[in-house]
């Protein structure tokens, strides 16, 4: 679901949209003060953007989601989760994040790659995960799954995700797929050496036990919508998006 307030424009997912609690949000390009192929919300910080037309979006985002922490993991495309305490707001070198304490952000930053939040409604605690084709194979998501159940008990089966507009099976293309995928996922080839990276996804997601009904994917190719998202496969030289999950204060 799309939303609009003073230029900025945000997509929302049904999924959660019952839990008021958890605020989240993935911030399309609109609304910031980059220039140039940086236009104009670009809340990535090592894409060689201006810093302080860096700073001003993110401060804009922040003012607007009214939280007081939020924490950016130095992302590496890599499969480690961190968790994320008011006792521990470090920057991590991490491409997922968990956290069960109230008022703290937790974000990622993307281009074509996948955004995933993660909601346990069972024991209210909530994750998020940066995930590219790498991340995919490698077990990202089922690793945010076992750090969950770990440090909050939560249960795959009762886990909510949602995943942002990402590189779709048009644009997907994987010369070299034979070295970068794994047999199994072979057949996820909609023509040649393009794959559908959103049911891979939801596969990985199912096998670590997970409901379908419970995986909200957005279906919507970045590469293909110049318009309203950056996109490193189109354009290597390019901002990034950034969403963001966190437990309301009460």
């Amino acid at each position: 679901m799309g939303f609009e307030s003073h230029k900025l424009e945000w997509e929302e997912y049904e999924i959660l949209e019952h839990y008021e609690h958890v605020k989240h949000a993935t911030f399309l390009r609109h609304g910031g003060t980059s220039t140039k192929h940086f236009a104009s919300l670009n809340l990535g910080d090592s894409v060689g953007d201006n810093r302080e037309h860096l700073k001003a979006n993110r401060k804009k985002v922040h003012d607007f989601l009214e939280l007081d922490h939020i924490v950016y993991p130095t992302q590496v495309h890599g499969t480690d989760v961190a968790l994320v305490t008011k006792d521990n707001l470090k920057k991590p070198q991490a491409d997922a994040l968990i956290t069960k304490d109230p008022g703290i952000g937790l974000a990622v930053v993307h281009a074509d790659c996948q955004a995933a939040i993660f909601y346990d409604p069972t024991h209210d605690a909530v994750g998020i995960a940066h995930a590219g084709y790498r991340g995919l194979v490698n077990g990202i998501y089922k690793n945010v799954l076992e750090s969950m159940e770990k440090e909050f008990g939560s249960k795959p089966g009762d886990v909510l995700v949602a995943i942002s507009a990402s590189l779709g099976p048009e644009c997907s293309e994987f010369k070299n797929f034979k070295e970068e995928f794994p047999e199994d996922l072979w057949s996820y080839q909609e023509k040649e050496n393009h794959f559908n990276l959103w049911e891979i996804a939801k596969k990985i997601l199912m096998d670590a036990g997970m409901h379908d009904q419970n995986i909200e994917i957005t279906q919507t190719c970045t590469c293909c919508n110049e318009k309203d998202y950056f996109s490193y496969r189109r354009e290597k030289d390019t901002g990034r998006h950034a969403t963001y999950v966190a437990l309301k204060q009460t």
